[in-house]
């Protein structure tokens, strides 16, 4: 009974998604009909759309279409990440934003953009192996300084996830800042609070890539997934091998995390809000929680990023503004939870 409602609350989100791509492709400096752009797109996905088409078409598939894409791609790998770490720490209040993960992603990042790393590294690397190797290190440092007598300290994770978000953003801010370019300064500036503007169909395959991969490998770990959220101990005892598995989670998380925010800049709350709502209305099991996550997410990161548009007239607020205004809240209503404890 429980897995038919399941079904139906997947098949729901899958049928959801067209009609918000086309609400987000809709939405701009020009608002255009819901209509067009739902013919576009589907013009588009079954090959049926004219060469000649007009400027508008144009727009919609070369600038909007990219942007939301990136939006769903992004809203999806950040909530299956925020599955991976509330998992790893058993714990509702992990997500990549509060450990420290999209921050040290942004400061190396933003090391990378402004030049500031040295040459001989630089020449090596581009900004979304850059950013995977800051969140591999705040990811690293958080676990380490977490770890007391061989076991885990939740509150211990959670204070040094804070504490190295805010030293990765001193970082950002300070090679931000220190650069003589201002036209560049302002730039990242937005990009930090989290932007899909200019974001183009050569930086897609990548993040689409990482995060489709990421969550297979995460459904594919569900079961240990599972045993996990019961203790190490338990996990032990079920025949998972809860070190190799922390391993795992720990590099993929670095992984996609760090190549979302190098297309999106650091945007938060999405890893906590999602996956906790999709356990609230599918269970814990994380044979369903991951895919639910992943269309949840990826539908939520779109219409932020739709809101973000129609608040200030003229204007485009940052999208990691509009997440904190609905996650700011939500972090803060779980903790408040009477029967929740550290």
């Amino acid at each position: 009974m429980k897995d038919s409602r399941n079904h139906i609350v997947l098949g729901i989100l899958i049928l959801a998604i067209l009609p918000v791509l086309g609400l987000g492709m809709a939405f701009g400096s020009v608002s255009l009909p819901l209509g067009f752009t739902l013919k576009t797109l589907m013009g588009a996905i079954t090959g049926s759309l004219s060469p000649e088409t007009d400027r508008m078409a144009e727009i919609v598939l070369q600038i909007r279409l990219p942007r939301t894409l990136a939006a769903f791609i992004v809203g999806a790998g950040l909530s299956i990440i925020g599955v991976a770490m509330q998992a790893l720490v058993r714990n509702p209040l992990a997500e990549p934003y509060v450990l420290g993960v999209s921050g040290g992603a942004s400061a190396g990042a933003s090391l990378f953009y402004m030049g500031l790393i040295p040459t001989f590294i630089a020449a090596r690397i581009d900004m979304p192996l850059a950013a995977f190797l800051g969140a591999l290190t705040a990811i690293t440092l958080v676990y380490v300084v977490a770890r007391s007598s061989g076991r885990l300290s939740v509150s211990r994770l959670l204070l040094a996830g804070v504490a190295l978000a805010a030293f990765m953003a001193a970082i950002s801010a300070f090679v931000t800042l220190a650069s003589p370019d201002a036209n560049k300064t302002r730039a990242v500036l937005f990009w930090l609070m989290g932007s899909f503007n200019g974001v183009t169909w050569a930086e897609l395959p990548i993040a689409v890539f990482v995060t489709v991969v990421g969550g297979l490998i995460l459904f594919g770990l569900a079961r240990p997934l599972d045993a996990l959220l019961s203790g190490e101990e338990s996990a032990l005892s079920l025949g998972v091998r809860v070190e190799g598995l922390k391993k795992v989670l720990i590099i993929l998380s670095a992984l996609v995390t760090g190549v979302l925010v190098s297309i999106s800049g650091a945007i938060g709350f999405v890893g906590l809000i999602i996956p906790h709502s999709a356990r609230s209305v599918l269970g814990i099991s994380h044979r369903w929680v991951i895919p639910g996550a992943f269309l949840a997410g990826g539908l939520f990161m779109v219409l932020a990023d739709t809101l973000s548009q129609l608040v200030l007239p003229g204007q485009q607020l940052p999208v990691g503004i509009v997440t904190a205004l609905c996650g700011v809240p939500f972090f803060l209503m779980i903790l408040r939870r009477t029967d929740y404890q550290f």
